[in-house]
């Protein structure tokens, strides 16, 4: 199951409280204070990692509580620390704060660590007021509590090359033929229903990640179809693969599926509208008279766009997808 949004809360740790005690030994008459500090509370700490691809753990565990601090003992003893808490997210998950919607973090590569709740800080013991006009103090300190916050994960799929399009266009069937990736594909709309990447190897040494998402349709952005959630995921795409259907059958002409793209990708976000762009006319080998194909022709020349003709099911032209979209990628700085 991929989950791409979760609320969770985290909490440092209590920090200890200090201690009050007087030195009490044979000999030593007047001791003195000897009460130690309490221990410092655990902090709470979230750090990236490859490993995981989704936020599903989140939708059944939301709180996240650092270790308690240890209390202060006689003989100037210090409480223990409490143990810090490490919670592991995704590549590509973007913190908020759930109260004030502020952008806390932004993790973009694996490893990186941010620090959300901070521990208490452990309260002092008798020991720490001890003056030479006040030499047996009796009060020591509670120890405080630790941050708390309600905050919000998203998580936005890292990519090199996001599919677009209208809901069966053969965006599954293309990142299915070019990677290993294995989508659900089935001649009914909205058959993907999540996210999912693949990994395109152009030579031996050259590769690219793919992210095919679910299909767009007039009136996303208002809700309509499964709306335009999933477009968070081309966010850091660098280049967009706009997929449209050249098959007879269809019933949509071609340069109206671009057009109701493009106002969707706006009405969504003019930087992913705005990002460079692959024309791709998909399933050509069902063109039948191929007029619908000849006017996408037409379009794309009056307006000096490159477009590459593919079917996915014959192989025609993916190889040259390929080639291309490699070709754009190394023009675009990451």
């Amino acid at each position: 199951m991929f989950i791409d949004e979760a609320k969770i809360q985290v909490a440092g740790g209590q920090g200890g409280n200090g201690c009050v005690a007087f030195r009490r030994e044979k000999f030593v008459p007047r001791g003195g204070p000897s009460g130690g500090d309490g221990g410092q509370g655990g902090d709470v700490t979230l750090e990236s990692s490859e490993n995981m691809n989704t936020l599903l753990k989140f939708r059944y565990n939301r709180l996240f509580r650092a270790g308690r601090a240890g209390h202060g003992e006689g003989s100037n003893r210090h409480g223990q620390d409490g143990e810090d808490l490490t919670v592991v997210v995704p590549v590509g998950t973007v913190v908020y704060d759930a109260g004030t919607g502020a952008k806390l973090w932004d993790f973009d590569t694996s490893g990186q660590r941010f620090l959300v709740a901070k521990g208490g800080r452990g309260g002092r013991g008798n020991a720490q007021f001890a003056t030479s006009t006040h030499q047996a103090p009796r009060k020591a300190e509670p120890g405080k509590a630790g941050e708390e916050r309600q905050l919000k994960l998203e998580l936005k799929l890292l990519a090199d090359v996001g599919l677009v399009g209208f809901p069966n266009v053969g965006k599954s069937t293309l990142i299915s033929r070019l990677s290993a990736a294995r989508p659900r594909i089935a001649d009914y709309p909205f058959t993907t229903l999540e996210p999912c990447l693949g990994v395109v190897a152009v030579d031996e040494d050259r590769s690219f990640v793919m992210a095919d998402i679910p299909g767009l349709i007039a009136g996303a952005h208002l809700g309509r179809g499964l709306g335009i959630r999933f477009l968070r995921h081309v966010e850091r795409t660098r280049l967009l693969l706009h997929l449209i259907d050249a098959a007879e059958q269809s019933g949509r002409a071609p340069v109206e599926d671009y057009r109701v793209i493009m106002e969707e990708l706006e009405s969504f976000s003019p930087v992913v509208a705005g990002k460079p762009m692959l024309l791709v006319a998909s399933r050509v080998d069902a063109a039948g008279s191929g007029e619908r194909l000849t006017a996408l022709r037409e379009f794309c020349r009056a307006r000096s766009m490159a477009l590459i003709e593919i079917s996915s099911v014959t192989g025609e032209g993916l190889e040259e997808l390929k080639r291309q979209t490699w070709a754009m990628l190394e023009q675009i700085k990451r």
